[in-house]
């Protein structure tokens, strides 16, 4: 902001949103980076611990729009045992887990090393989901989780405050899923 205002992340989130919306704008890869960067500062998490899913336009399949990384790896089918985000996007509720290896869940994306720094990969010990909904309905999901060799090295576990925050940040993000 040019009056030396000092955004927080929240505030920066909410105008990066706001900018999507002007007319004849297209979400690129560095806005989403950008948002992805701001959903970090909000959940103090890394940004390869954000997850942001679309529902495709003939409602198939859920695609990934952020890590980038992950588009090129496969979609969601709607179909899946046991996805948490295909559970989000069907029953438009949001989740909180703490323990999430002992879910079984699928690992493909897990498997993929987001952060080149990386050592080696982290799975994901905790995690959080919340549909994007537009209208009623679910055209995505963003997820938020904590990675690490064990659920202590991973940090601390998402709280109620948490997954809060998360459904009113999907409320400002599902924005962008507009028609």
């Amino acid at each position: 902001m040019s009056n030396g205002t000092i955004l927080t992340p929240v505030q920066e989130l909410s105008r990066l949103v706001d900018e999507t919306l002007k007319p004849g704008k297209v979400l690129e890869d560095e806005e989403w980076t950008q948002i992805a960067r701001q959903l970090a500062k909000i959940f103090s998490v890394k940004s390869d611990e954000i997850a942001i899913l679309q529902l495709a336009s003939n409602a198939s399949v859920l695609q990934f729009i952020f890590p980038m990384k992950l588009r090129q790896v496969g979609s969601i089918p709607l179909t899946t045992a046991n996805s948490l985000a295909v559970r989000t996007v069907r029953d438009k509720k949001p989740e909180m887990i703490n323990n999430f290896p002992a879910l079984k869940h699928p690992t493909v994306f897990e498997s993929v090393k987001l952060d080149p720094a990386a050592q080696d990969r982290q799975p994901i010990q905790k995690i959080m989901s919340a549909p994007l909904l537009v209208d009623g309905k679910a055209q995505g999901v963003i997820q938020i989780s904590r990675k690490g060799k064990s659920p202590t090295t991973a940090g601390a576990d998402f709280t109620i405050r948490d997954l809060t925050s998360l459904v009113t940040t999907a409320g400002l993000l599902a924005k962008c899923f507009k028609k």
